[in-house]
């Protein structure tokens, strides 16, 4: 059964993206579960093997089955627009432990006789203790696996945000969410968001939800919006979280996954290189997407001052424009530096 919420105008006046290392962190260990369904990042896995190896995972997987309900302490909704870890597992670490009992023996629930195992046991008998180790985890899971390709993983997130937030002013809402998310749909002024799971059980006082045709359940989307958050590893099982107490959050696959662990961009051609220099072709045949300069300073394994140098020449002559967002600088081609990269010109 899908679980249907229907967002008027004024809600999403409210609407905001959100970056969440505490997300990836999540759907790093998820793809670490299954390697085989996740061949876009095959890179990162092979350097992440044996630091990996040493890591005891076996109680997230436990409690976040591949297709089913986690439990909401795991994941915070992200309150501002690029969250800090340190943020997030502060929120983790302040659950209630009887809300934690609660949310981990529904998931429990969801594996025939997990409950009754000795790990299970456990988290039953020590929802505070649970939360403390499983916080402590997703820390030495960031620090040992994703920490060092941050700068990367996050330059994608920002510029996938940018990206959108442009579509967002150029066509107004319905251009932003045609082709975001399989799970959103706008019609008729209103944005429609369906969950993939059955909402949670209602809490005592709440009101149950009222089943719509067709086997839905629909709700009208409480007060505070909808969260949008890019995820590069939560792909293909990108989601969706919309049981109160929560703000209804959507997280959904960034642009540019295909290319992320990538060294290097296209090669340049020969007329270009001799017209440009090596470094400064390669830079502008790689940018294919809002990039910062941490992030071409990875790919092309270049020291962020001397691409910084190169930028500048390549922003003067005209081949790229640069416009800030938040605390980045965000550079993508001009028509011309689209028309040189690609030998329109040459």
């Amino acid at each position: 059964m899908s679980f249907r919420m229907r967002f008027a105008a004024e809600d999403l006046l409210r609407c905001r993206f959100a970056i969440s290392p505490l997300r990836e962190t999540q759907g790093a260990i998820r793809t670490l579960s299954r390697p085989d369904r996740h061949g876009y990042h095959l890179p990162w896995l092979r350097q992440v093997r044996s630091a990996a190896a040493s890591l005891d995972l076996a109680a997230f997987w436990l409690l976040a089955p591949e297709n089913g309900y986690g439990p909401d302490f795991l994941h915070p909704v992200p309150e501002v627009p690029l969250a800090t870890l340190e943020d997030e597992l502060a929120a983790v670490r302040a659950t209630d432990p009887d809300t934690a009992r609660r949310q981990i023996a529904q998931a429990l629930a969801q594996t025939p006789g997990a409950a009754r195992t000795r790990r299970g046991r456990g988290m039953l008998a020590d929802p505070a203790g649970t939360v403390a180790q499983l916080a402590g985890l997703y820390a030495h899971v960031w620090s040992e696996l994703l920490a060092p390709h941050w700068p990367r993983l996050r330059a994608v997130l920002e510029a996938d945000v940018a990206y959108h937030a442009r579509r967002l002013a150029d066509g107004g809402m319905q251009r932003l969410f045609t082709g975001l998310h399989p799970r959103l749909s706008w019609h008729d002024g209103a944005l429609d968001a369906v969950s993939a799971t059955h909402p949670r059980p209602p809490e005592p006082g709440e009101a149950p939800v009222a089943a719509e045709p067709g086997g839905e359940q629909g709700v009208a989307a409480p007060a505070g919006g909808l969260v949008l958050v890019p995820s590069v590893f939560f792909w293909p099982e990108s989601g969706s979280a919309f049981d109160p107490p929560w703000q209804p959050t959507v997280v959904y696959p960034a642009r540019g996954i295909g290319g992320l662990w990538a060294q290097s961009g296209p090669a340049a051609s020969t007329a270009l290189v001799r017209l440009l220099g090596p470094n400064r072709a390669a830079i502008l045949t790689g940018i294919d997407a809002p990039t910062t300069t941490t992030a071409l300073a990875h790919r092309h394994a270049m020291a962020m001052s001397s691409v910084s140098a190169h930028l500048a020449v390549l922003r003067d002559a005209g081949l790229l424009r640069s416009r800030r967002y938040g605390h980045q600088v965000l550079y993508e081609r001009t028509p011309l530096g689209i028309a040189v990269a690609t030998g329109g010109l040459l």
